[in-house]
């Protein structure tokens, strides 16, 4: 994690309704996002932004890089 901040930059889509940002942890190996009005989710994003927020780094330091588990099409 970098900073103090928390985990932060994640955005989470459900089928009901659009992005909305999500809580974040770690826990063990595995990153936990939720956020209360979603219950199903199906896509999320990490730092998606052209002035992305980044909080999520490995051991040596070297940032997480932003992506994205949609493929939304441009039509």
């Amino acid at each position: 994690m970098r900073g103090t901040a928390g985990l932060r930059g994640f955005a989470i889509k459900s089928a009901e309704s659009g992005w909305l940002w999500a809580q974040a942890s770690i826990e063990g190996e595995e990153l936990v996002l939720w956020h209360e009005q979603v219950t199903t989710p199906v896509a999320v994003r990490y730092a998606w932004a052209f002035n992305p927020l980044l909080s999520v780094e490995n051991k040596a330091g070297l940032p997480l890089r932003p992506f994205r588990t949609d493929m939304e099409s441009k039509e």
